[in-house]
């Protein structure tokens, strides 16, 4: 091109224009456009196939972005919208920028010589370990400060959760159907568990908490980890904790989880398998623990049938023997009850 070829000012010979010259902005402010058509050699993008995929769902990046970058994309939208090129008034529906990885209080660097290299973490713990760690540090809107501490107690758990499966399946049963009858150390283990998908299920779907799903996750391990070591433990209930289990570490600890996978005779990667569904019946308790509280003090904890509502829960309470006591012999004026939860006993 004319522009392009042009002489030298300085020399007289030949010499080429700089073509590049538009700031990097220009460029990362639609590339999302791009991205729902991006083998049509004819235009940017077709307005039919931005109208079909955008806005885009979800956006996650750091928090460096939410100024100028995101400013930028909003705007560019905008101007494509005015043009009638796209239907979208806003690029993105939903943002999460995350935190960063500090060491010592500060961003690592190697300026600072603060960096924690990941193949020594992985040749000393596993993949599994760091993954699980910095999922389970913080949530992932927070800072995360690295803590060596915390990555051996992550590795720990991972080999607890390796020997409670070796112990399950010296139980055996693995094919053994759910026995009609179980008792309150077998409902209770499948009231955990079936919790647990459901928790888990909502904190990385609808929150991105895997801190807290993770959290999760390590509690039924406890108590399977209890039921097992409980006089009669059932293969059938112990056998479906696992399974879930497994499946429910899979996102957070890939590799340990193909290998249980494996272990337990299964054919094909864990990680095609669909996500675990909860047991809306197994979620039922017959019993519920209610404080009992003096002015918002609590005096008392006492075991209930969990389907009692307000008035029944009050009148409980006040047939109590105990209840002179924990009014501390004084008349309750107002009694505030909240099922399955708390009674509070208001007095002068």
């Amino acid at each position: 091109p004319a522009f392009r070829d042009t002489t030298c000012p300085v020399c007289g010979g030949h010499a080429v224009r700089e073509m590049d010259t538009m700031d990097t902005f220009v460029c990362s402010s639609w590339y999302f456009l791009r991205f729902c058509d991006a083998h049509n050699p004819h235009e940017a993008f077709s307005k039919q196939a931005a109208d079909f995929w955008m806005p885009v769902d979800q956006y996650i990046g750091g928090v460096e972005h939410a100024i100028l970058h995101l400013m930028y994309a909003r705007f560019f939208v905008k101007v494509f919208h005015d043009l009638g090129l796209c239907d979208a008034d806003e690029p993105f529906t939903n943002l999460l920028t995350q935190g960063m990885v500090l060491k010592d209080g500060s961003k690592m660097s190697k300026t600072k010589g603060n960096v924690v290299s990941p193949e020594e973490i992985i040749n000393r713990f596993g993949a599994d370990t760091a993954r699980l760690f910095i999922l389970f540090a913080a949530p992932p809107e927070r800072d995360l400060e690295w803590n060596d501490t915390a990555v051996e107690g992550c590795s720990r758990f991972l080999n607890r959760i390796w020997r409670i499966f070796i112990a399950v399946a010296d139980l055996g049963g693995q094919d053994e159907q759910m026995p009609a009858e179980l008792n309150e150390a077998d409902k209770n283990l499948r009231r955990v568990a079936h919790g647990t998908v459901k928790k888990v299920g909502d904190d990385i779907a609808a929150r991105f908490q895997f801190n807290t799903a993770i959290s999760a996750i390590m509690e039924t391990v406890n108590a399977l980890d209890d039921y097992l070591e409980s006089a009669a433990p059932k293969p059938a209930v112990a056998n479906e904790t696992a399974e879930l289990l497994n499946r429910l570490i899979a996102p957070f600890a890939p590799h340990i989880a193909e290998e249980l996978w494996q272990q337990r005779g299964h054919t094909g990667s864990i990680h095609r398998q669909s996500w675990p569904e909860y047991d809306e019946q197994a979620l039922e308790q017959d019993t519920v623990e209610i404080v009992v509280q003096l002015n918002g003090k609590i005096r008392a904890r006492i075991v209930t049938p969990a389907a009692l509502g307000k008035n029944e829960l009050t009148a409980l309470i006040q047939d109590d023997a105990r209840f002179s006591e924990w009014c501390d012999g004084k008349e309750p004026f107002k009694m505030i009850a909240i099922p399955g939860t708390l009674v509070n006993i208001v007095v002068k």
